[in-house]
């Protein structure tokens, strides 16, 4: 009888620890590559075609061609610098409200709310559940003239120390400054506790015990342990808040008035109404660079950048 021999074929080489490496190098890169093509395809181009908006003439009718003109941003700047200067107070009011408002909520809900904490974030996190423009004009019942908030704020003097601000007029909260503020802050509230809710987490509660056991008082524990450890949460917050709060326009235009208007209302009037492209784009610019160097600046000078 005689045997069949069968022959194996011959494994494939595996690849060398050079190679293996070689590759372990470049998976990073290719699990970027479809995050990097969404910002190109959906952020840099358009940025890139604003910016060529912006130093174009011409007009809808003849068409626009680029020449380079970039006198209208000193033109858009010069006619509407009063807008970027309401914007950045109006966002910068409610981001303190914002902060004074998030900071005591966001505190309860890592040191003391128990069982109820994820009730209470859910809390937080449920005006999301709506569309941002129905969450606005429900402020358009709450502070209409002759209802019930107006008229406690009258009771308590409250609207006399407002309009002597210039924040109201007479009797009014509608259509004014402080309307728009309160917009902004209820819109925008979220954004500043939840980080500051993730940073105070961390927080290990081991230092409150032994700030206790050097005889620290509370305030003084909170002004040398907590605040300082909570800064990530509180620069994070801030920003949150206060960078799309600058760029807003539908807090004013349905809560505000001509006098109320921000940059952001005059960069969509450009755009949809009047129909001046390299207007609109060049202003949108000078935002985006406006906003940009005060947030350089503030990180900076907040001393922290390690963000939530």
């Amino acid at each position: 009888m005689t045997a069949t021999l069968t022959e194996t074929p011959p494994a494939a080489p595996e690849p060398d620890r050079a190679t293996r490496r070689g590759r372990a190098r470049w998976t990073p890169y290719w699990l970027l590559l479809p995050g990097i093509l969404w910002l190109l395809v959906f952020f840099a181009l358009p940025m890139v075609y604003q910016a060529s908006t912006s130093v174009q003439t011409g007009s809808l009718e003849d068409g626009y061609r680029v020449t380079w003109h970039f006198a209208t941003y000193w033109d858009a700047l010069s006619e509407y610098w009063p807008q970027f200067l309401r914007s950045v107070a109006y966002a910068a009011a409610a981001t303190v409200l914002c902060l004074l408002l998030g900071y005591p909520l966001a505190y309860l809900i890592a040191f003391r709310a128990g069982r109820w904490r994820n009730l209470i974030m859910i809390l937080v996190i449920a005006p999301f559940f709506t569309s941002f423009l129905i969450r606005t004009l429900a402020w358009k019942t709450i502070l209409a003239d002759g209802g019930p908030v107006v008229g406690a704020l009258n009771t308590l003097h409250v609207l006399d120390v407002t309009g002597w601000l210039g924040w109201t007029a007479g009797d009014r909260v509608l259509a004014t400054p402080l309307a728009v503020v309160c917009g902004l802050t209820y819109n925008f509230l979220p954004f500043m506790i939840l980080p500051l809710y993730t940073s105070l987490e961390r927080i290990d509660g081991r230092l409150h015990e032994a700030a206790g056991d050097l005889y620290a008082r509370p305030l003084t524990t909170f002004r040398r342990v907590t605040f300082p450890l909570s800064m990530p949460g509180v620069v994070s917050g801030t920003l949150l808040t206060f960078i799309p709060a600058t760029g807003d326009y539908v807090n004013a235009d349905l809560l505000g008035s001509t006098d109320t208007r921000m940059v952001g209302n005059v960069i969509q009037t450009q755009f949809l109404r009047v129909l001046d492209y390299p207007t609109a784009a060049a202003l949108s610019f000078i935002l985006m660079a406006a906003i940009l160097v005060m947030v350089t600046l503030y990180i900076r000078k907040s001393g922290t950048e390690d963000l939530v």
